[in-house]
């Protein structure tokens, strides 16, 4: 029993796969192709523990190729060279049909993603790649546009339900024990979608009863023994979200001290410093937006940094942007105010455009009246002239809340003073 619980279940055969029926059905596009036998190469994105490796590995079996496996936090330039110098060569590798699995492809930078794409174009390998995070932003353009993205979702408490009664049904050590599963919530809640954490976790609590002669699994008994199991932050991604989780909403809350450790924990876990930069920017519009425009600006330039500065001195960069969003005034108008407006769109569907806010390229759209009524607003005192610029059927919406920030209140202010009484905040 040296091998966790979740090595040692996972699956043998393609038909054992649990999950990802949007790929692997009969019909699905993914399954078809694998019947077929004419993968092309690709990019599995998704959470931790949703079975990207597994899968890799499996079509491998199913289809009968060699694979080779590269870890991208461990393997540079000269191993990706090696393996299609061995492919290309024949040695222990077959000349065609040799799969090519990279873990975490995000972490390649641009020069060892690079030193793919000969292979891949000329098809000495297929690559299949792994990654947790957004491959438009990790995966360089020409190696992505030679590789079919699939998304792996997070399994459904179906899905785990089921890998917990193979568990027990066929794990040879949970076998011997007299096992009692009453309750499965904090269980669920707990592996937040990812197989591998629910799996690990189960086996923290069967191990530390496993000398009682009977093992009763509550929410309450997990709830107490796994908690100081998912103390410490996983850098290899059992803690991923939760740690991001407790970070953003520490800036979101103005506390600069709990947002700075939660950016020391996912430091001195091995997180990808970009990664924690992109999340900056995207909180710097969404939580601070309007309330303090310089935020997007500077927590962007920290961005820019950190890719050109990498670790670990990045880390100094990623403080100094945390510490001043975090003390930076909060407004999240612009982003309720995108989601009320694509509420909206879902609820009407697509509106017709008022034909004085219609382009007018030709004779005939002339005719008909496109552009026709349109006041250009810099021909106009103050470059402004009261039109109407939404749809018949939603004149008078209002998208736009100002929040109590002096900013956003000043913003409030202008706007009153062009639309008078038309929009009421």
């Amino acid at each position: 029993m040296n091998a966790p619980l979740a090595e040692r279940m996972r699956p043998k055969t393609l038909d054992q796969y649990i999950g990802q029926q949007h790929l692997l059905a009969p019909n699905a596009s993914l399954r078809r192709a694998i019947d077929a036998g004419m993968i092309p190469s690709m990019i599995f994105w998704g959470p931790p523990g949703v079975g990207k490796t597994t899968l890799a590995q499996l079509i491998a079996q199913h289809l009968q190729r060699p694979i080779h496996t590269l870890s991208a936090i461990s393997s540079g330039v000269k191993d990706v060279r090696e393996v299609i110098a061995k492919v290309e060569g024949g040695g222990m590798f077959t000349p065609k049909g040799t799969i090519l699995f990279i873990d975490e492809i995000h972490r390649f930078s641009k020069a060892q993603q690079d030193s793919l794409l000969g292979a891949v174009e000329k098809g000495i390998v297929t690559l299949i790649g792994a990654t947790t995070e957004n491959p438009s932003f990790e995966v360089i353009s020409a190696l992505l546009s030679r590789c079919q993205v699939y998304t792996l979702e997070q399994h459904t408490k179906d899905d785990l339900l089921s890998l917990l009664s193979r568990a027990l049904e066929q794990d040879a050590f949970l076998k011997q024990k007299k096992i009692a599963l009453q309750e499965t919530d904090a269980l669920l809640r707990i592996s937040s979608g990812d197989a591998r954490k629910l799996l690990n976790v189960f086996e923290i609590i069967i191990g530390t009863f496993q000398h009682q002669p009977q093992i009763v699994i509550t929410d309450e008994i997990v709830m107490q023994n796994a908690q100081q199991s998912l103390a410490r932050y996983d850098k290899d991604g059992e803690q991923h979200y939760d740690i991001i989780s407790a970070f953003i909403k520490s800036i979101r809350g103005s506390d600069p001290n709990a947002a700075v450790y939660w950016l020391a924990r996912m430091v001195e876990g091995g997180e990808d410093p970009k990664f924690i930069a992109r999340r900056l920017v995207i909180l710097a519009a969404e939580d601070i937006g309007l309330a303090n425009p310089n935020a997007l600006l500077l927590a962007n330039a920290c961005f820019q940094a950190v890719e050109n500065v990498g670790w670990p001195e990045s880390r100094i960069i990623l403080s100094e942007c945390t510490l001043y969003l975090a003390g930076s005034p909060k407004g999240n108008a612009a982003y309720m105010a995108i989601n009320k407006a694509q509420q909206l769109v879902q609820q009407t569907g697509n509106l017709p455009v008022p034909l004085p806010l219609r382009n007018a390229p030709s004779k005939l759209m002339k005719e008909l009246g496109y552009g026709e009524g349109y006041a250009c607003s810099h021909d106009h005192p103050g470059n402004f002239y009261n039109q109407e610029f939404l749809p018949q059927s939603i004149i008078g919406t209002n998208f736009f809340k100002p929040g109590s920030s002096s900013k956003e209140q000043e913003l409030a202010t202008q706007i009153k003073k062009w639309w008078q009484d038309k929009y009421k905040f």
